[in-house]
């Protein structure tokens, strides 16, 4: 099966309903170097996968790079797919040698320095999506709008919109913005229920627009942990599993997310094709409230209020 696709606000960018994230690359068979990462692009498209999510600092600020050597191997239609990256956080690197101590960088410079250097890396003319990674205690608003309504005017970035951000960090930003913000992409699991008890998902329904989850299992706890909290998912999940006539827990942790009315996009982690496979069947199953509430109890540890 393939996936659909989504808009992530009424104004903005059409993703693929399941998104590839970036992050793991080099650790794996399939995406590790060039040849092999071109061959994993084109199994991607073949599910409907076709957005990529990048960051700067990926792989110590090399991932970017890596992706637009498969690229230049792949030589498909670059209209066909979304490159996703992200700016803001300055880690401590031997790539950096200037930085002395990780911190965050919102100002104008470094935003369009970036996204120079993201074009390059990727060897393509425009990003369709720009996130500020991380909310920077420093940032001045107008500044920081200011740069990123910049470089969406000259066509270097489709759209923009961050990740990580409080519902006050956004209406801020969003408050200095000549355009919308499209998404914020968070930490959303069914291990992971903060934001849909502290603003987070109510503001994005009310701006409509769609959050990205990333780590959408729990980044492998789901499966490895043996806390007693993921030992209750895991049955709950199974339960529900059962009940839909499905055998991946996997991808009924990614309907559990699907179910929810803001439109969450999955950021899957996963670099094995056949695991992608596994979860892009999630998208077909419809939870029921009791089934989705049950997997909430079972995370949460008690029924619900």
């Amino acid at each position: 099966m393939t996936v659909g696709r989504q808009k992530l606000h009424p104004e903005g960018l059409e993703l693929s309903r399941l998104v590839c994230g970036l992050w793991r690359a080099f650790q794996g068979e399939e995406t590790r170097e060039p040849t092999g990462l071109a061959r994993w692009i084109d199994a991607c498209l073949e599910l409907g996968l076709t957005s990529f999510d990048h960051a700067d600092i990926y792989g110590d600020y090399q991932i970017e790079s890596l992706f637009g050597g498969a690229l230049r191997e792949w030589r498909g239609d670059r209209g066909r797919i979304e490159l996703i990256t992200k700016c803001g956080i300055m880690l401590k690197s031997g790539q950096r040698p200037a930085h002395r101590v990780k911190h965050y960088d919102t100002g104008r410079a470094h935003i369009l320095a970036s996204v120079d250097n993201s074009l390059r890396n990727f060897g393509t003319d425009y990003l369709d999506l720009l996130l500020l990674h991380r909310p920077d205690p420093l940032m001045d608003a107008d500044e920081t709008a200011a740069a990123l309504d910049e470089v969406c005017r000259s066509g270097k970035v489709r759209y923009v919109g961050v990740s990580n951000h409080t519902p006050e960090q956004i209406s801020l930003l969003q408050s200095r913005l000549s355009r919308p913000l499209v998404t914020n992409q968070v930490e959303l699991s069914v291990l992971h229920l903060e934001p849909l008890h502290d603003g987070t998902l109510e503001q994005a329904q009310r701006l409509r627009m769609a959050p990205m989850a990333w780590s959408p299992l729990g980044g492998g706890n789901l499966f490895k942990g043996d806390g007693e909290r993921e030992q209750r998912v895991r049955r709950a999940l199974s339960d529900v599993a059962a009940e839909q006539g499905h055998d991946n827990l996997g991808a009924v942790a990614i309907a559990w997310l699907l179910r929810h009315p803001s439109r969450p996009v999955p950021v899957l982690g996963s670099s094995r094709v056949e695991r992608l496979r596994e979860l892009v069947r999630g998208e077909s199953l419809a939870l029921s409230r009791q089934q989705w509430f049950s997997i909430w109890e079972a995370s949460a540890g008690r029924p619900v209020p």
